[in-house]
Formats: C-alpha cells, sequence, structure tokens
C-alpha cells in the first residue's frame, strides 16, 4: 500500500499536472480571446491563426517525442519539453504585437505536446497492467479539469489582473512543474527498460494498413472539430449568435468542460459494457459521430432546444479519442500500439488546427456589424465542418460493411467447398509403439 501511494505521487499526480496544462493553454483562448482582439485589433482570421497554431506545433511535435519517450523516458522528455510551453507563456505575456503572440503560442503547442502519451508511457512503466485502464480513465477525466480552470477560474483572474499577469502566472506554473517532474520521477525500472526506438517500419506498418484509412477521417473531422470549436468558436458563438452576455457565456463553457471530463468516463463504461456485450467499439463511434452532427445541425439550424444540450454534445465528444483508441487496439498489437496512437493523434490535432483556422476564415468573409459578425457567417462555417464529417462518415459506413461482408463471404466460400476440394488434414497416432500416419479427408464443418 505504501509503495503504491509513493508512485501516486512520484508518477500519477505530476503526469496529471502536465496533462491539466495542456487542457488549459488548449481552451484558455477562448476566454481570453475578447481581451486579444480588442487590444491588438485581431479579425476572425488572425484569431483562428492565432489559437489554432498550438495544434499545428503540438501535431508536428508527436512522432519525434513518441520516439524519444521510447530511448529516454517519460520523466526526462517530459520535462524538457515542458521548459518551451513555460517560455511560450512568457513571451505571450509580454507580446507586442500579433507575430510575438503566434511565436508564444507555437510554443506552448511544442512544449505540452508530450502530456498524454508522457503520462500514459509512464503508467505502463510503472503500474501494474491491470489498474492502466482506471488510470487512463482517471488521468483524462483529471487533465480535462484544466479546461474548467479556463472558465470561470481565469475570467476572476482575467478581471483581477489581466490577460497579462495571468499569462505570467502560467509561465512560472509551467516551469514549477517541469522542475517537479525533473526531480521527483524516479528513474525508469530496470524491469521494463526503454528501447532504443521504434522499429524502422513501424511507422509504416500503421499508416499502410487500410483499416487505419478507414478510422482516420471519421475520427479526425470529428474530434478535431469537437476540439477547435471548445477552444475558441464556441465563445463568439454564444456572443454573437445567441447573444449571451459575459456571464452566461463562460457559464456555458464551465459546464462544456465538465462535459468534457466526464465524456471520457462515459465512453470508457460504454466500452466496456458494450464488449461485455459482444459489441465492438466501431458501431459507437459511428453513434457517437451521429449525435455529433445532429447537435451541429441544431444549431446551424438555430432549432428550439436550450443552448446548453447541442453544446454539451459537442464537448462529450472531445473525449471520443477513447473510443478511437480502442478501436485501433483491435487492430495493431500491444508493441505497435502506442505509434499507432500517436499516429492517429497527429490527425485529431491537425484535424482541430485546420478547423480552427478555416472557420475564421470563413466566418470574416461576412463584415462585423457593430462588433459581431453575422449569424450567416457561423453557420455556414458550422455547416462545412458537418459536411466533412457526413463524408468521412459515409466513408468509415460502406469501408465498415463491405469489409464485414467480405469476410462472411471469405467464410461462405470456404464452408460451401466440396469435400475434395478441401486440404488433407495429416493424422498421426502411435500403435503399438510405431507411429502411424493417416490422411483424413474434412468433413462439411471443416
Amino acid at each position: 500500500m505504501t509503495e503504491n501511494w509513493r508512485l501516486i505521487l512520484r508518477v500519477f499526480l505530476p503526469f496529471v499536472a502536465a496533462y491539466y496544462l495542456s487542457f488549459l493553454f488548449r481552451t484558455i483562448n477562448a476566454t481570453v480571446a475578447g481581451s486579444l482582439t480588442s487590444e491588438f485589433g485581431l479579425g476572425a482570421g488572425d484569431l483562428g491563426l492565432l489559437t489554432s497554431v498550438y495544434y499545428l506545433t503540438f501535431a508536428a511535435a508527436q512522432i519525434p517525442i513518441g520516439i524519444l519517450l521510447d530511448r529516454y523516458g517519460p520523466g526526462r522528455i517530459q520535462s524538457a519539453v515542458m521548459v518551451a510551453a513555460a517560455l511560450g507563456a512568457a513571451l505571450f505575456a509580454v507580446s507586442e504585437n500579433f507575430w510575438l503572440l503566434l511565436g508564444g503560442r507555437a510554443l506552448i503547442g511544442l512544449g505540452v505536446a508530450a502530456s498524454l502519451t508522457a503520462g500514459l508511457k509512464a503508467l505502463v512503466l510503472w503500474f501494474p497492467s491491470e489498474r492502466i485502464p482506471l488510470l487512463n480513465g482517471l488521468m483524462i477525466m483529471l487533465g480535462a479539469l484544466g479546461a474548467l480552470t479556463a472558465t470561470l477560474p481565469a475570467e476572476f483572474l482575467l478581471v483581477s489582473v489581466g490577460w497579462r499577469a495571468l499569462f505570467e502566472l502560467f509561465a512560472i506554473v509551467t516551469a514549477g512543474c517541469a522542475l517537479i517532474i525533473y526531480l521527483v520521477v524516479p528513474e525508469v525500472p530496470a524491469a521494463k527498460s526503454i528501447a532504443s526506438g521504434p522499429t524502422p517500419n513501424s511507422l509504416k506498418t500503421v499508416y499502410a494498413d487500410p483499416r487505419f484509412w478507414r478510422l482516420a477521417p471519421l475520427s479526425a473531422t470529428c474530434i478535431g472539430t469537437a476540439w477547435a470549436l471548445q477552444g475558441l468558436w464556441a465563445a463568439p458563438w454564444l456572443g454573437d449568435v445567441e447573444g449571451l452576455d459575459r456571464s452566461g457565456l463562460l457559464w456555458h463553457l464551465l459546464i462544456m468542460a465538465i462535459a468534457l471530463s466526464l465524456g471520457g468516463l462515459l465512453w470508457g463504461i460504454a466500452v466496456d459494457r458494450a464488449r461485455r456485450r459482444g459489441v465492438g467499439p466501431r458501431p459507437l463511434l459511428g453513434l457517437v459521430a451521429t449525435m455529433f452532427i445532429a447537435a451541429q445541425l441544431a444549431l446551424i439550424l438555430r432549432l428550439p432546444l436550450p443552448s446548453y444540450v447541442p453544446w454539451i454534445v459537442v464537448a462529450a465528444v472531445g473525449a471520443g479519442t477513447v473510443l478511437s483508441y480502442a478501436i485501433l487496439a483491435e487492430y495493431f498489437p500491444k508493441e505497435l500500439a502506442g505509434r499507432a496512437n500517436a499516429a492517429l493523434n497527429v490527425f485529431h490535432i491537425g484535424g482541430a488546427f485546420v478547423v480552427q483556422y478555416m472557420t475564421g476564415l470563413v466566418v470574416q468573409l461576412w463584415p462585423p456589424i457593430d462588433g459581431h459578425y453575422p449569424e450567416i457567417a457561423y453557420q455556414t462555417a458550422f455547416a462545412f465542418n458537418v459536411w466533412l464529417q457526413i463524408v468521412a462518415g459515409v466513408w468509415f459506413a460502406l469501408t465498415w460493411i463491405l469489409t464485414r461482408r467480405g469476410e462472411r463471404n471469405q467464410l461462405d466460400a470456404f464452408s460451401l467447398k466440396p469435400l475434395h476440394a478441401c486440404p488433407p488434414i495429416l493424422r498421426m497416432s502411435v500403435h503399438r509403439g510405431r507411429p502411424e500416419v493417416a490422411v483424413v479427408r474434412p468433413n462439411r464443418r471443416g
């Protein structure tokens, strides 16, 4: 029991703190967007690029960081890259123009790029395998509280000290977290040595597998869009389209953060119970994607629903990585699972970058009226995102159906073979101390 608590304090909680900061940085721009827009005169396209560049550097770092984690261990790599996040937050705090803001935000994305993968790697190295699924879920749920902190608590500090002092505080906390991880995380257990690196064809194996390409478009368009909306565009929509005041907007963001945190736990339980009933995670992902599309259509068509309802669905879909990674676990062996997850995560983060930036470019095609973009601007941008998700969903469904049908045809073809076409089976036995070999033709059951 003492050893378990030591590992929780020295391994689990430090990496949870790093993942928490990752979520905080990911969603904080939705809260400070108004201050940045007024001070620097940013348009929707500028705001979209400023927020989404976080995802660009985050995605670019995924594969190299995965290799470094295998080679040097999660403690060293996590503490090293978080220094970049601290520097980025400090640069953001003192920026006097858009390009310095952009550079600071890019450094932040690079600095938190290892937060989830390093944490999951640490759990595998130091904790018993039977406890890892529970700890994974707890890490995601606790880390997602960073999105909650980016709402009302961040607003309180924003009003009290301003956005520059807020990011100065973020820089100090991030540097402190990097130092704690460096000092307290133990060396990698000798029994679980770090590999010298991935095998040369490991990523090629993942990207060459057609099953990966059946999953990636739907997973990227849905999860990436959910992150892009919660991380930025939910706030402008609620202010410009719904006409909410600052308090109402922040309460919506708070509820969405709670939905994101609970979503990981919800999808994990759903996968576990579905498997007990013989149902895999693929139909669940299809169901979640359908719910996500329906929620966005409710927003676009302005259906008479409480505004909390569709945005809760949007936020919960952001935790749908639980479903995607469960599907990959069925496709690839354990020794490739980590790199397969990283390969898919590149698409998630890349999708979030594209959606977040392109939404801003579409919205700003309409001139703002009294400082607010018109409803049609957001509806058009959101509709384009939904169209991409529908195309990806059709591809996902058709390839899955055709694959299942092909598997059935193969089984039927084998079962309908004439007996003389079935390969013979050699059966060996021993009779009176002498080996004997008999040729046996299989029956219809094969």
